[in-house]
């Protein structure tokens, strides 16, 4: 419990490291270090919804879309799947994709497309592509020079930042669709690790590996345009 720091329930299941976690409402995702993926119910005492075993390798990122109906994990196997919501217990993912060279550790939903995913590859590949989720098709894809650690969209402003490892540590922000380089924010000496919006959608908390906390005004408020208005009045007798 937050508000309390009190701790409500410890649950068991995997025998390696659990390296992502993603909620679903009720339901919490795990992803460890032997490649299998796990569904918790807090709320009962046989918590173990189901067990995912696909991936051969440690799952790095495990991402929930927006109305609930796609997960999305990524792997040090390399490999994107994307999975529906009503057919977990088949261990049968949707889609499957091997595009990305190297591990898939960022993973993003669309906020306004709930199809719309983009996820984001390590250092050997440096690809962020942006996926189809019905399809499982890729869109678009762009070469971001670096290691891709995180992923975050800004709905207000229709543009999305990458979070990166070697070879600059840094924060790049990109315009959606057109994947138009706005800017690079600099500043961390070792990889980022974590990234997170604020609820303002104004700023982006970042951690690194130089175990440094730092704070980026990456969006500012949109003022409203203000125009001068004529007002024609008439004279009565």
């Amino acid at each position: 419990d937050a508000e309390t720091l009190r701790l409500i329930r410890t649950m068991l299941g995997h025998t390696s490291r659990i390296g992502s976690l993603a909620w679903n409402d009720h339901l919490l995702t795990s992803g460890a270090l032997n490649g299998s993926i796990i569904h918790h119910d807090p709320r009962v005492p046989d918590h173990i919804v189901c067990i995912l075993s696909k991936h051969s390798q440690e799952v790095c990122g495990l991402k929930w879309s927006p109305d609930m109906n796609f997960l999305a994990s990524g792997g040090n196997d390399n490999l994107l799947s994307i999975w529906d919501a009503k057919k977990l217990t088949t261990n049968q993912p949707l889609h499957t994709s091997n595009l990305h060279i190297a591990a898939v550790k960022a993973l993003a939903w669309c906020p306004w497309n709930n199809s719309l995913l983009a996820s984001g590859g390590g250092t050997a590949d440096r690809q962020l592509r942006f996926w189809n989720a019905s399809t499982g098709k890729c869109i678009c894809n762009e070469d971001t020079g670096s290691q891709i650690s995180g992923i975050i969209w800004s709905e207000r402003y229709k543009e999305i930042v990458t979070t990166h490892g070697y070879n600059k540590n840094q924060l790049s922000i990109w315009k959606y669709s057109s994947l138009q380089l706005v800017g690079e924010l600099i500043g961390h000496n070792m990889r980022i690790l974590s990234a997170v919006l604020s609820p303002n959608e104004k700023t982006i908390a970042t951690l690194g590996a130089d175990e440094s906390l730092r704070f980026w005004d990456c969006f500012q408020e949109v003022q409203p345009k203000l125009t001068n208005k004529i007002v024609q009045t008439t004279k009565t007798q």
